[in-house]
């Protein structure tokens, strides 16, 4: 305490000792100080010490005007800033009231409670159906007085084309590249849980969500004496046979696993659900047709198209993009049947739409690394799509870090936009309000193609250096937008 108040007057004294001639009134900034004062890009770029390229580009919403730009018509992957167009392309083709419906159909006369031909579960497109909405399926049944199946139980996937695997370049244990089909249950994906047992482990594999927990038949696991591989899988007839490695399992733990036969999966939970409540059926075979004389008995509406595309912004989920990214395609009259030809479409449809000539999408999630986009190009869509609100709403709010990455309180700046992460990759875009209430656009994608090509197949998941990389990466966005901030809060 005495210290600090000897060091006080001492300031004190000589502040009164040399008495300014002149008014302690600052003097004024020539125009243009702020701007030579603020960090340069590359010197932002060298000191992120991100490898490989990086391209950007910042525009003021309501004039169009390119503010700054690097590298502006380099084309990278985008990853899941993909899903920023695909939500576009989903919106102005289906509309955001749009919703799904999955239905429960009877073929056959119903006597005395007994449905006397075939029980069908037929598929809309619905991402987000879950257990839960398979349970309010089989109580509509029950409410239609129906309580036993005589004839065959029948799924159907139609709606949309079948893939085995998003991007089969994954790890085969990757639960964000599931299997895709117009009948999808709980993201097509099942959830492994392993507790350590007196002999080993003990392991389930079940379909849970909110309300219910149940078993699973169609996907198995064993827990094989091995280090690695970690994960294997093999198709075998209507299962999907897993094996993972003893010496990767430890204390016990869970992880979701991806689907291959979704339809199936989907009428294994409902037969499950249904015996619970007294109804029994045979095992789900697949049909493709849905027969004239068959009557909807129950049915599941999704949410609004907005409120699905909400969450599929805020939560990245590749199988949503990837279904409502085909149903707008199909909508269109596109007759797709890869992820492929459909995101080939969308790509089609922006470069009309949007003037983004260079666009090349492989997918409709951003998960195949094959695809391009320029940020000039991307920035361009963003302020199309501001000028109509379309966007913007619905996307994800980007806290501010510092370089610790810790969350910068009370920071007046709101960033509103989407992220993308792959190996080696990292892409941001979306809107900035600055502190004065300016918006402006921005895209910014970095990626180390060369670092990404060299990763063993083996080695997908993690990959040395990648985490790093993708932070540096992350640190460098966040730099950015607070010079934009310190640059362009005032006009002119």
């Amino acid at each position: 305490m005495m210290g600090g108040a000897v060091g006080a007057s001492v300031v004190a004294g000589m502040a009164r000792a040399n008495a300014p001639v002149q008014s302690l009134r600052p003097a004024l900034r020539p125009k243009g100080f702020h701007r030579r004062a603020a960090p340069g890009v590359g010197e932002l770029i060298r000191k992120a010490k991100v490898s490989g390229t990086v391209g950007f580009v910042l525009a003021d919403v309501e004039s169009g005007e390119i503010l700054e730009g690097h590298h502006p018509e380099v084309t990278l992957p985008p990853a899941s800033v993909t899903k920023a167009v695909t939500a576009l392309y989903a919106l102005e083709t289906l509309g955001g009231e749009h919703r799904f419906v999955t239905r429960l159909m009877a073929k056959g006369a119903v006597e005395n409670g007994v449905l006397r031909g075939d029980l069908m579960l037929v598929g809309g497109g619905d991402p987000t159906l879950d257990t839960d909405a398979l349970g309010e399926l089989v109580k509509g049944l029950k409410a239609a007085g129906i309580h036993e199946v005589r004839g065959r139980f029948l799924v159907n996937g139609a709606a949309l084309p079948r893939v085995r695997s998003i991007d089969p370049m994954q790890p085969v244990h990757a639960g964000y590249s599931p299997a895709v089909s117009g009948l999808s249950l709980n993201f097509n994906r099942v959830h492994f849980e392993w507790k350590p047992a007196a002999t080993g482990y003990s392991v389930t594999m079940d379909a849970r969500s909110a309300r219910y927990r149940p078993d699973v038949s169609i996907a198995r696991i064993a827990v094989a004496e091995r280090n690695l591989p970690v994960y294997t899988y093999e198709a075998k007839g209507s299962q999907d046979h897993w094996t993972v490695a003893r010496g990767a399992l430890g204390k016990g733990g869970a992880r979701w696993l991806p689907v291959r036969q979704p339809e199936l999966y989907a009428g294994d939970v409902m037969r499950t659900l249904a015996r619970a409540h007294g109804v029994v059926l045979k095992p789900a075979e697949i049909s493709d047709a849905v027969p004239s004389e068959a009557r909807v008995v129950s049915f599941h509406m999704s949410e609004a198209l907005t409120e699905i595309l909400r969450g599929m912004l805020k939560y990245s989920t590749n199988l949503t993009a990837e279904m409502v990214g085909m149903a707008a395609s199909r909508a269109r009259g596109v007759a797709v049947a890869t992820l492929a030809e459909s995101g080939a479409a969308m790509s089609g449809w922006a470069r009309e739409r949007f003037s983004m000539p260079h666009l090349a999408l492989v997918d409709h999630s951003g998960l195949g690394g094959a695809s391009r986009m320029r940020p000039d190009e991307l920035v361009r869509a963003l302020i199309a799509a501001e000028k109509q609100e379309a966007l913007r709403p619905i996307l994800k709010d980007i806290k501010l870090r510092d370089e610790k990455g810790k969350v910068k309180q009370g920071s007046p700046v709101r960033v509103q936009a989407k992220t993308g992460t792959l190996n080696f990759v990292s892409g941001l875009a979306g809107y900035v309000t600055l502190h004065s209430g300016r918006k402006l656009a921005f895209a910014i994608f970095s990626a180390d193609l060369d670092a990404r090509a060299a990763i063993p197949a083996y080695d997908r998941e993690r990959p040395k250096g990648a985490r790093s990389w993708v932070r540096r990466a992350r640190n460098l966005q966040q730099r950015l937008i607070e010079r934009w901030d310190y640059l362009y809060s005032e006009r002119g």
